[in-house]
Formats: C-alpha cells, structure tokens, sequence
C-alpha cells in the first residue's frame, strides 16, 4: 500500500513464486502493530542467485527486513548466505517447516514453486477479480459501477485502491470512485442497489497530514491546495452528502489498516 507517509518498516517479500502466502503472513504480523505504517515491496518469481543478491542488497540499502518463501533449496541456501554476509535480517518462512515434513514423512519435497497456485476455478476468480480492480480503478470507466460486486466511494487518500486490490484477492470485483466538489459523480451510482456502494470518510486532520506527505514524495510543497484543512472540509462534506443520498453504509478509514477496513466492507456485504 502506498499512501505517502514515510514508513516504520520496509519488508521485502521474495519469492520464488506470485508472492502471495509472504505477503498475508506479513501483513498478520504487521497488524499486531498498528497503527505502524509497513511498506511491502513484493519480489515474485525470483529464480535465479543474481536476482537473489539484488533483493538483499536493495534491503540492506533501505535497512529493511527480509521474509523469503523460497522452495528452491539452492536460492534458499543463497538468500540465507548473502543476507549473513551483509547484515540482513531474513526470515524464512517456508524452509524450516519443509525441512520438518521431509523428515516425519521420510519423503522428500517436490520443489516446485507456485503448486499452492493450482489453475482451478477458486484461482482464476481470484485473477479475474484483480484484473477488474485494476481496469474500474478511480472511474476510468463508469461501466465497471453496473458489473461491481462492491463500490467504493470516497475522496481522494481514504484507500480506495489498496482496498479493491485486497478485496480483489479475496475474489471480489471492486470498482472504486473518486468524489469531488468539481466532478459529477456518475449516474450509475444511484441505479445499482445501495447495499454494493460502500462510502469511505475519514478525520479531516488524518487526511491533512496523509495529503502533506504526499505532496512531499512527489516533491511538491505541502501548502498546496489539495492538503488544505478548508479544502478537505468541502470535499469530506461534498461525499458525506453523496453518500447520503446515495443511501449507503459509511466506514471512517481513520486510522485504521486496510486488512480492517476490508473486514468491515465484508460484513456489510455478507449482512445484506
């Protein structure tokens, strides 16, 4: 997730795969610790001792940790070597409990990465979900509103992305729209059944300070109108009214992390 604030933790998450059991267990971990902010920098389908070293080096730059779910012995035995060698923290998560199965069951492991990925139904839900998210992102195009399982609505920095790809992976097709004082919202809005918009608000002084430190990565000043406390006020209050006469369920993101936001999404959803 990317929201602009500098991060307590950079983790780095590599793979020989998709990457996708690393980053859950990291973000279970990372959740005992909120309100930290932890940037996940995912490394999938690494496949060679090169790429291997790259990773390291690049998370020794960022004095970042490593988690690797490496079922490859070889790059294991790599990763581990050069994370030694140059002081990463690096923490295998597969490696150990592989190790252990081989010596109860007196069988030894298939060593093939992805095999949790099997090309079933349940798999190409998941897919097809995350290439909808990515294509009704920010309205780009409003068709996407009529075919959603779930709407998110909100202004700009309330998580509107990192939400529909968290809820893509759990096979939902997310399409996600901006609110703004200068934009119309679009009519699809108001001819789907309320139950699949969900509204996203936020504490005006949250967003001030998430808006600053987006204009600071992209090397703009902070004083710009877009992090103002009058203008987040007008477009907090501009949504608010939307989503009123839209007649949706309202969640405040304040604080909270998107695993949590995404729960609460999941149980309006399911309840109605």
């Amino acid at each position: 997730m990317t929201t602009g604030l500098h991060p307590d933790v950079i983790i780095y998450v590599v793979s020989d795969s998709a990457g996708d059991t690393g980053e859950l267990v990291v973000r279970a971990a990372v959740a005992q610790f909120h309100p930290i902010y932890a940037e996940i920098r995912r490394a999938p389908f690494v496949q060679d001792e090169s790429a291997v070293e790259r990773m390291v080096l690049q998370a020794k730059e960022h004095n970042a940790i490593i988690l690797y779910t490496l079922v490859i012995p070889k790059l294991r035995d790599v990763l581990s070597k050069f994370s030694l060698e140059h002081s990463v923290v690096a923490i295998d998560l597969l490696g150990s409990l592989i190790g252990s199965l081989e010596l109860k069951t007196n069988r030894q492991s298939r060593k093939e990465p992805g095999l949790n990925h099997v090309l079933d139904e349940d798999y190409f839900r998941k897919v097809e979900a995350v290439e909808f998210a990515v294509k009704y992102d920010d309205m780009r195009d409003t068709s996407g509103i009529l075919k959603a399982d779930i709407v998110l609505v909100g202004v700009s920095r309330t998580s509107k992305t990192p939400l529909s790809m968290y809820l893509a992976h759990k096979k939902y097709k997310v399409a996600n729209v901006p609110l703004m004082p200068e934009l119309q919202p679009p009519a699809e809005l108001f001819s789907i059944p309320r139950e699949k918009v969900v509204g996203l608000t936020i504490d005006t002084h949250y967003l001030n300070v998430i808006r600053k430190e987006r204009l600071k990565a992209l090397g703009l000043p902070d004083s710009a109108a877009y992090a103002t406390t009058a203008r987040i006020e007008k477009e907090l209050a501009y949504a608010a009214e939307i989503m009123k006469k839209i007649g949706c369920v309202v969640i405040d993101v304040s604080h909270r992390a998107v695993e949590e936001t995404a729960s609460l999404i999941m149980e309006c959803i399911h309840s109605n």
